[in-house]
């Protein structure tokens, strides 16, 4: 009984040296620091500065137009002239117009007592306007190209003069722009210019309607 008791004991100290052993060696061993997710090469990048580009912001436009303006009573003439714009925001633009055009009597003179010393008349104006992007988008060139648009509303007050007599006036309309690039622009525009006369023996409101097309450039 003695000795059995004696051999548990000896087989109980073998096993407790066996495990201090194991656990001797186990904090010998070097421990693996590294991450899983480390990435193994390094790239050596030289990194160099970057100037910006001074890129203009185009909000100025200057441009000029061609069209008909027709004068109540008096007929329709080709119309020119030129036209100066801010953009204040991507929806919101002011201009500036100066147009000239020609205005003849020559129906009246078939049947009445001629109203102008000559058969034409000078009519030239200005307004300054301010003008709304309702709807801007795209114009589809075939089935690869798209150029941005815009389609505006516009109201405005100016002068206009004509045969000795300089009116105020208001104007309203309505226009397209396709920009063919970032600093040109194709517009097309239809303005009502209302103003006073007093040339055929009373004074009146006249509704003189102009229809316009032009190239405007940005910068």
């Amino acid at each position: 009984m003695q000795q059995t008791a004696t051999r548990l004991l000896i087989t109980s100290l073998a096993a407790c040296l066996a495990m201090a052993a194991s656990a001797v060696c186990a904090a010998d061993a070097p421990a693996d620091t590294q991450p899983a997710n480390e990435q193994v090469i390094v790239p050596q990048v030289d990194r160099r500065e970057v100037r910006l580009p001074k890129i203009p912001s185009n909000d100025f436009e200057l441009g000029g137009f061609l069209g008909s303006y027709a004068t109540q009573n008096f007929g329709t003439h080709l119309v020119k002239g030129l036209r100066l714009g801010y953009h204040i925001t991507e929806d919101v633009f002011v201009e500036g117009v100066y147009g000239q055009t020609k205005v003849s009597d020559e129906v009246i003179r078939a049947v009445a007592v001629p109203i102008f010393p000559q058969q034409e008349e000078k009519l030239s104006y200005y307004n300054v306007s301010v003008g709304y992007n309702v709807l801007p988008g795209e114009v589809f060139i075939g089935r690869r190209y798209a150029k941005p648009s815009a389609i505006y509303i516009i109201a405005g007050v100016g002068s206009t003069k004509f045969f000795q007599q300089r009116e105020q006036t208001f104007n309203v309309g309505f226009g397209a722009r396709v920009f063919l690039s970032d600093w040109a622009a194709l517009q097309l525009d239809m303005r009502d210019h209302i103003f006073s006369l007093d040339l055929l023996g009373k004074r009146e409101s006249t509704q003189n309607l102009e229809l316009t097309g032009g190239l405007t450039f940005f910068f």
